[in-house]
């Protein structure tokens, strides 16, 4: 496939054609970093019965430690992406980091649940705010065949972040013992995080692109917030009841979206820089289809590691580390073929995502079968080759897409771009959240605890978002083709806006 013009082979920063010798480097700095931030979504899911014991809580307050995290990640994105563009995105990977080591401290601290329930909302603030910097970075220090394997290794560190949570939790508790073993799983942050913050205050350069640009959407700011606060938190509560006591927040979500977009578009009249500039969407090749792709596929994905957990230490009576392990190989597999999947993007394109997902598609199928089947002492070992091919697939999907999706993206939009590209990633975790556990304890209830067919239903359902998921890549797979055949001329993305100002 035809490729962007790429003015160095080696790769480089927006500011020049020279690539700076230390992005590599820089590179591993923020996927460390990120990849602390990520695994706090996942890696508490499996403490949590250890934080009801050590805090004397009950399973609502230690459900929120969860939810509370994942609900404020999920509101930084988008204004932290675009503060990043704004203020400079070293100015803003450093900031976040500090913060989200500090809170990390608070959080292991904590002498209560409510000193708990705070530290992990401002916790998740800060890796909000850290997530879209990640991304930008990567368009700033890399281009052409380059920035396709950075973005693998992005890629690979968002997968087996999401897998890995349960198995580093698991292990940290196996290893400090309860009821404060689960203390470790945010402290573990601190003396990582300080020597990530060391190295990246070091290594990640100063670009002109990185120089303050004043304007920020603030009103958009509040109406974008406002809006994923009202369609996530009867999500993240669903298993509390929140899906039917806090339905009403729906329809409110839905107005403010939709006063956000008009306001955005009058920001865009009006020559000033929007919160998101909405131009991304109707007008940059690749973009709508590779977020709305992502938003379906972490439905489905997201979704399943809550049964899995749930069906292997509540109907198999597995140790939340033998849990863990259990999906080891979807892990193990998403990493090595998300860096391969780097390597193969400029070459292949779209057609990886639609081989990845024919493959997570599969794979869960398979397993499903397998867990339906087979006798509870094998069950474990018995699902592994079934996981193993739904993560080589989803290696193949995480890292193209991202690539596909940001690739015509101007630098200057790269955080609120990579922003909304991982909110809609959040949003549709925390659908698939809801939707696969809800099945999953819907089925158990109603086959008089069944657990295997629960989890067979379960994933069964992740396989259909999984399926829709690769409808939609075979789509944009047709739309890239029209484009490398000429129909839709190719250009650097770094030459500036590819579009004109919107008129009504």
């Amino acid at each position: 496939m035809s490729t962007a013009p790429a003015r160095s082979s080696t790769g480089g920063s927006s500011d020049d054609d020279s690539p700076d010798p230390r992005r590599w480097r820089a590179l591993s700095v923020t996927l460390a970093a990120g990849f602390m931030s990520l695994l706090d979504v996942s890696i508490v899911s499996v403490a949590l019965p250890s934080i009801q014991q050590g805090l004397g809580t009950g399973a609502a307050g230690a459900q929120w430690v969860v939810s509370g995290y994942a609900l404020t990640f999920g509101l930084a994105l988008v204004p932290a992406g675009r503060l990043g563009d704004a203020l400079g995105r070293r100015r803003m990977f450093l900031i976040a980091l500090t913060a989200f080591i500090a809170f990390s401290a608070l959080a292991g601290a904590a002498p209560s649940i409510t000193w708990l329930i705070v530290a992990r909302l401002a916790q998740g603030l800060a890796a909000g705010a850290l997530a879209p910097q990640n991304s930008a970075l990567i368009q700033s220090l890399f281009r052409g065949a380059e920035r396709g394997r950075a973005f693998g290794l992005f890629g690979a560190t968002v997968g087996i972040s999401t897998a890995a949570g349960p198995i580093v939790g698991g292990a940290l508790l196996a290893l400090f013992g309860e009821p404060d073993g689960w203390r470790w799983i945010f402290y573990v942050n601190v003396p990582i995080g300080v020597l990530a913050l060391v190295l990246a205050a070091r290594l990640l350069p100063k670009l002109s692109s990185d120089r303050p640009r004043g304007h920020v959407d603030w009103v958009g700011v509040g109406l974008l917030g406002g809006a994923v606060l009202a369609l996530l938190l009867p999500l993240v509560q669903a298993e509390s009841g929140g899906l039917s006591r806090l339905s009403w927040l729906f329809p409110i979500g839905v107005v403010l979206g939709v006063v956000f977009v008009l306001w955005e578009r009058r920001e865009l009249r009006r020559e000033k820089e929007p919160l998101l500039d909405l131009r991304l969407i109707t007008q940059t090749p690749g973009y709508a289809p590779g977020a709305l792709l992502g938003l379906v596929y972490f439905t489905g994905f997201s979704g399943v590691w809550i049964v899995f957990a749930q069906f292997y230490q509540g109907g198999l009576g597995y140790t939340p580390l033998q849990s863990g392990l259990s999906v080891t190989s979807f892990a193990v597999g998403s990493a090595v073929s998300a860096v391969v999947a780097g390597r193969l993007v400029e070459r292949y394109g779209r057609r990886l995502t639609v081989f990845g997902l024919s493959a997570v598609a599969t794979g869960i199928a398979a397993a499903a079968l397998v867990l339906l089947l087979a006798p509870p002492s094998v069950a474990g070992f018995a699902v592994a080759p079934a996981l193993l091919l739904g993560g080589i697939g989803g290696g193949f999907v995480i890292s193209p897409n991202i690539t596909m999706t940001l690739r015509n993206v101007p630098v200057r939009m790269a955080g609120s771009a990579g922003g909304a590209l991982q909110t809609g990633q959040r949003v549709g975790a925390a659908v698939g959240t809801a939707i696969v556990a809800g099945v999953y304890f819907g089925v158990l209830a109603w086959s008089g605890r069944n657990f295997h067919l629960a989890i067979a239903v379960a994933l069964g359902v992740a396989v259909v978002t999984t399926l829709i998921a690769l409808g939609i890549g075979i789509a944009d797979l047709g739309n890239e083709k029209r484009r490398d055949s000429g129909d839709e001329p190719e250009r650097d993305p770094r030459d500036g806006p590819p579009y004109h100002v919107l008129h009504e």
